[in-house]
């Protein structure tokens, strides 16, 4: 029952999830994404503010590994700019599908971060599934522009953020993983935001603040799904967001999926589920790092899962 408990909690979770990513498609048609950004983490710093308050460890502030932090600082800031100018550029369905390859990419990075030694299976899985990337993409018969080229950078830095979480989670502190990038993002933004600003009527203004809530609402409900069952059983349910991508590019945007982005969807959630499938053996990898992640690719977003989830479930 705990199990099912967590499937529907983790459904609901990347339902709304979409919900955060339609809204920063809604406004990236008319707003810069490091305005968007710097709104979306300025009006997220009460929430998050809330909940550091029950954070009971005592500490300091400084991190253990400055360079390292600093590394993932910057991959969270490269990744927020790339995935909301993405989502802003492309169908959801296909930022999706690139995005979905971020498992992937996770895998390569672990062996020279983690050490992470690579099994000839879960390297097929990778090939396989950057095929499918290809696929979506269609580079030579349909034209890729910048938004293509984002969503794959996107990809990629979310990855590198993800591994280096994995790297230094256990030394440093969690609210250190948690300010540091946020603070970083709210910093960047300010210094490009007098380039980009366009004045901002109230209702778009209530639609950053939606940002904001539906992000921390979904990362509640995702922490509570990571409670209830198995990170093995929770992470694949992040590819119901092709579904929702569907139903909401299609009613929200008039959006179609043509057969390649469906094929090569298939393909990359494939080989992202073969490759959970194989670190769920525990003899297989001993670093796990893609369950280890327990959240969805990083967006540069203030709410990160880990620290919430470690003060509430006591585990690592």
């Amino acid at each position: 029952m705990a199990k099912l408990k967590g499937v529907f909690l983790a459904l609901a979770a990347f339902g709304l999830f979409a919900l955060h990513d339609v809204v920063v498609k809604l406004l990236g048609s008319a707003y810069s994404p490091v305005q968007i950004i710097f709104f979306s983490v300025l009006l997220a710093f009460p929430l998050v503010t809330l909940m550091l308050m029950r954070d009971p460890t005592s500490g300091h502030l400084r991190p253990v590994h400055p360079w390292w932090l600093a590394l993932r600082m910057l991959a969270g800031v490269v990744t927020g700019i790339s995935v909301f100018y993405a989502f802003s550029m492309l169908r959801l369905a296909q930022t999706y599908s690139v995005l979905f390859a971020t498992p992937l990419l996770i895998t390569v990075f672990s062996i020279p971060v983690l050490g992470e030694r690579v099994g000839i299976h879960r390297w097929l899985a990778v090939v396989f599934g950057l095929i499918g990337v290809i696929v979506v993409l269609r580079p030579g018969t349909a034209p890729l522009g910048p938004g293509h080229l984002a969503a794959l950078t996107a990809a990629t830095f979310s990855a590198l953020a993800s591994i280096i979480i994995r790297k230094i989670g256990r030394e440093e502190r969690a609210v250190v993983l948690l300010l540091y990038p946020m603070v970083a993002n709210f910093a960047v933004m300010a210094f490009a935001l007098p380039f980009v600003y366009r004045p901002m009527p109230l209702g778009d203004f209530g639609l950053v603040g939606l940002i904001a809530v539906f992000g921390f609402a979904a990362g509640l409900l995702l922490i509570g799904a990571y409670t209830s069952a198995e990170a093995a059983i929770v992470a694949p349910m992040q590819y119901s967001q092709i579904v929702w991508a569907a139903l909401f590019g299609y009613w929200m945007f008039g959006e179609t999926i043509d057969p390649a982005t469906m094929a090569g969807a298939a393909i990359v959630i494939a080989s992202g589920l073969y490759i959970v499938f194989r670190e769920s053996r525990g003899a297989t990898s001993e670093n796990t790092p893609v369950l280890r992640t327990r959240t969805r690719f990083e967006l540069g977003a203030p709410f990160r899962i880990g620290f919430f989830y470690r003060r509430w479930s006591g585990r690592k």
